[in-house]
C-alpha cells in the first residue's frame, strides 16, 4: 500500500505509472506478438478475424468497467480519509458484483455471436473464424478477466500498481509461448489463438487470487469464504453514481469502434487487416497516456480525500510534461518506421501483402501526428475521474465519438475511402481535448469529492 498524499507528486505519479506502464506493455507485445503470429502464419482473414472481434470484446467489459473506475475512485479516497471499514465493504461489493455480471455476459454475448458479426458487415470470408474465435474466447475468458479488472482496481485504489504486473506479465508470457505452441506446432490455426488467451488468462486470475489472500491486508481480501462476503447496496449506488458515467463513456467508445467497423468492412479483407493491425501500434503508443491518466486518478482520489488541493495541481503539471515527452518520442519513431512495423504483421507471399502495408502505414501516420492531443484529453480526463466527476466527461466522449468522428468517417468515406475514416479520428480527439480541458479550468469537478469519505 501507497500513501499518495505525501511526497514529490511528479515522482510519486511517475512511480505509481511505471509498474502500470510496465504490465500494460507486456500487454501491448502480447497483442503484436499475437497478431504477428496470427498475420503471417494463419493468414490476413484471420487477422481481421481477431480484429473483428476486439470492438465487441471491448464494449462487454467497457459498461462493467466503469462499476470498477467507481469502486476504485471510492476506496482510494477511503484510503486518503483512513476509512479502512469503507475500503473493505467496497472492495467486496465490487468483487460480487463482477463475478455476477461477468457470467451474465458471458453466455448472452456467446447467444448473439452470430447475428452480431453479420449485424457488423464482416466479410463472408472471415465470419467463421470470427465467430468461432470470439465463442471461444468469450466463454473462457470472461469470469476471470473481469475478476482481474477488479482485483487490480483494489490494488491500486490502496496504493499498490506494482502487485498486478507481475502476474500479468507472467500471464503474458505464457500466452506468448502458447500462441507459438499451439499455432506452429499443433496447427491449431486460430483456434489456438483463442485457447492460449483462455488458459494464459485463468492462471493469471488464479494465482492474483492467491496472492490477494495470502499476501495483502485483510481490507481488501476476498476469499472462499462467502459467508463473510460483505455487499453493500448503498455503497454499490454510489459506485455507480461515480462509475456508471464512465461506464457508459466507454461503452460509447467500443460502440463507436463496431461503428467505424462497419464502415471499414465494407472496404474488404486488406483494410480490416491494416486497421487490425495497425490498431495494435496505435494502443501501444497511446499506452503511456492512458497509464499516467490512471495512475493521476489514484493521486487524485487519496489527495481528495485529504483535501490537499495544492498537490492535484503540482500533480496534473508534472503528469502533463512526463505524458507530452514519451508521446512525442513514441509518434516519432512510429513515422519514421511505419512501413517496417506494418510487415511484421503480413505475410510476404500474401495476395494482400502490399496493400495491407499501404493502408497500415496511412492510419498510423495520420493518428499517430495528433497523439499529442490524444494525450492531453486524457490527462485531463485523469484528474477528473480520480475525482469522481464522470458525467461531463461522459457528455464530451458521447459529442466528439457520435456527434463528429462516426458521422464525419462516414462522410469523408464514401469521398476518400479508408483514408477519410483515418481522418475522422484526430478530429473526434480535437473536439473531445478542448471539452476536457475547458471543463477542467471551469474547477466544477471539485464538487465531486466523495463526502462520505470522512464517515
Amino acid at each position: 500500500m501507497n500513501d499518495l498524499t505525501r511526497g514529490n507528486e511528479g515522482r510519486q505519479i511517475m512511480m505509481f505509472a511505471v509498474p502500470m506502464l510496465i504490465g500494460n506493455v507486456f500487454q501491448q507485445m502480447y497483442n503484436i506478438v499475437d497478431s504477428i503470429v496470427v498475420g503471417k502464419y494463419i493468414g490476413s482473414v484471420a487477422l481481421a478475424a481477431v480484429g473483428a472481434s476486439f470492438p465487441i470484446l471491448f464494449t462487454l467489459s467497457a459498461l462493467v468497467g466503469g462499476i470498477v473506475i467507481g469502486g476504485s475512485v471510492l476506496i482510494s479516497q477511503y484510503f486518503g480519509a483512513k476509512n479502512f471499514q469503507k475500503v473493505k465493504v467496497t472492495s467486496d461489493t465490487l468483487q460480487i458484483f463482477l463475478l455476477v455480471s461477468s457470467a451474465i455476459l458471458s453466455v448472452l454475448f456467446f447467444a448473439i455471436s452470430r447475428p452480431l458479426f453479420n449485424f457488423l458487415s464482416i466479410p463472408p470470408e472471415v465470419l467463421p473464424d470470427a465467430v468461432r474465435y470470439f465463442d471461444i474466447v468469450i466463454l473462457t475468458t470472461t469470469i476471470p478477466m473481469f475478476s482481474l479488472f477488479g482485483m487490480s482496481a483494489i490494488l491500486r485504489g490502496v496504493g499498490n500498481s506494482k502487485t498486478p504486473v507481475f502476474f500479468v506479465a507472467i500471464s503474458l508470457v505464457i500466452n506468448m509461448i502458447l500462441d507459438l505452441v499451439f499455432v506452429l506446432v499443433f496447427k491449431w490455426g486460430i483456434d489456438g489463438v483463442a485457447w492460449a488467451t483462455a488458459i494464459a488468462t485463468l492462471l493469471s486470475w488464479l494465482a492474483l487470487w492467491y496472492h490477494l489472500n495470502k499476501r495483502e491486508n485483510k481490507m481488501i481480501q476476498f476469499n472462499l469464504n462467502y459467508n463473510r462476503w460483505q455487499f453493500d447496496w448503498n455503497n454499490f449506488r454510489l459506485s455507480l453514481k461515480i462509475g456508471l458515467p464512465s461506464g457508459i463513456q466507454q461503452t460509447l467508445v467500443g460502440l463507436g469502434s463496431m461503428a467505424l467497423l462497419t464502415i471499414v468492412s465494407p472496404f474488404g479483407v486488406a483494410t480490416l487487416a491494416a486497421y487490425t493491425a495497425a490498431g495494435r501500434v496505435d494502443m501501444f503508443v497511446s499506452m503511456p497516456a492512458m497509464n499516467l491518466s490512471a495512475a493521476l486518478s489514484s493521486f487524485v482520489g487519496q489527495n481528495l480525500g485529504a483535501e490537499r488541493f495544492d498537490r492535484i495541481k503540482n500533480g496534473l503539471r508534472a503528469t502533463l510534461l512526463y505524458s507530452t515527452i514519451i508521446c512525442i518520442a513514441l509518434s516519432l519513431v512510429v513515422l519514421f518506421f511505419g512501413e517496417e512495423i506494418m510487415r511484421l504483421f503480413t505475410e510476404i507471399n500474401s495476395p494482400h501483402h502490399n496493400e495491407i502495408i499501404r493502408i497500415g502505414k496511412e492510419y498510423l501516420v495520420i493518428v499517430t501526428s495528433f497523439y499529442i492531443v490524444f494525450t492531453v484529453m486524457f490527462i485531463y480526463n485523469g484528474v477528473t475521474r480520480g475525482a469522481g466527476a464522470t458525467f461531463i466527461p461522459m457528455l464530451i466522449t458521447t459529442l466528439s465519438l457520435w456527434v463528429i468522428r462516426i458521422p464525419i468517417a462516414y462522410i469523408l468515406a464514401r469521398h476518400f475511402g479508408p483514408t477519410g475514416i483515418w481522418w475522422s479520428i484526430p478530429i473526434g480527439w480535437s473536439a473531445g481535448c478542448i471539452g476536457s480541458v475547458i471543463y477542467y479550468n471551469s474547477g466544477l469537478w471539485k464538487k465531486h469529492r466523495v463526502k462520505t469519505a470522512l464517515n
